[in-house]
């Protein structure tokens, strides 16, 4: 069995480049990125392409038991802020100790009303200093993989530009990791504003996304391949990007989870975007 060529098409978009090899064991394709090569097994019917061409037999989507939502009461006031105070409110924020190190706050880029909503985890340096997330190397990874499924972060109706947000609004010193306190001082924001967009489907991506999300502290590993939900709303775990950078051998899971999260869509009535 081979890729298709909407499959290669997409997968190279993810900086995955595929070729049937002519020394490898028969069944498997070689995928490289970049300076490193992996070997992952041929597509098959449980990872179908996220296109509009139908797959042979898609795989039904694992349905988690659904998590409870955060119980943490939202700061005063916050329950009823529209998107204009609800980013003022995020960058005179003074709540934690990462306010006095921050060139500015990392609110949130996107369609207000995104049927796609993608949360990553703390903002880096360079997310600092521009204002918005995934930005450099992981953002365009990221672009990349929303390529690939025919989404997209600029300009677009709603079905194909997302909404992204991070748990935390403000990089914590030398990008270190996110103290509990510091997730739960930001949690309220994150919260309103899936709230304002009220999205279809979500993509946790990273394990902190996962933690203010779904109150887990399992492995990403461990939480992707199911559909867990948020608030009512669908969402999958996948990878970071940047860990995606570190790993790329775990692109092609990375993938796999794509195809559940547009599979998971399809399922709950949402157009296929594109």
């Amino acid at each position: 069995m081979r890729w298709s060529e909407r499959q290669v098409a997409m997968l190279r978009e993810m900086g995955v480049r595929v070729w049937a090899p002519h020394a490898e064991p028969a069944g498997a394709v070689a995928v490289a990125d970049e300076a490193e090569a992996v070997v992952v097994a041929p597509p098959s019917a449980k990872a179908p392409a996220p296109s509009h061409a139908p797959a042979a037999a898609p795989r039904p989507a694992a349905v988690a038991t659904p998590i409870a939502a955060p119980r943490a009461a939202l700061p005063a006031g916050i329950a009823t802020m529209d998107w204009p105070e609800l980013r003022a409110t995020v960058a005179a924020c003074t709540a934690c100790t990462l306010c006095q190190g921050r060139t500015q706050t990392v609110f949130g880029v996107g369609h207000t009303r995104a049927h796609w909503m993608i949360v990553g985890e703390a903002p880096g340096e360079q997310e600092d200093r521009q204002g918005e997330p995934f930005v450099g190397k992981s953002g365009q990874l990221l672009d990349n993989m929303l390529r690939a499924i025919a989404l997209t972060r600029a300009d677009a109706e709603p079905a194909r530009q997302v909404y992204i947000a991070n748990t935390l609004k403000c990089r914590p010193p030398g990008n270190r990791n996110p103290a509990p306190a510091e997730l739960a001082a930001c949690e309220g924001f994150l919260i309103r504003q899936v709230q304002l967009v009220q999205p279809k489907i979500i993509l946790a991506m990273g394990a902190y996304a996962v933690q203010s999300l779904l109150r887990s502290k399992e492995p990403v590993g461990r939480l992707r391949g199911r559909v867990h939900h948020y608030q009512g709303v669908p969402l999958i775990v996948t990878y970071h990007p940047a860990y995606l950078l570190r790993n790329p051998e775990d692109k092609a899971k990375a993938w796999d989870d794509l195809c559940l999260a547009v599979e998971t869509a399809r399922a709950t009535g949402m157009a296929a975007p594109g």
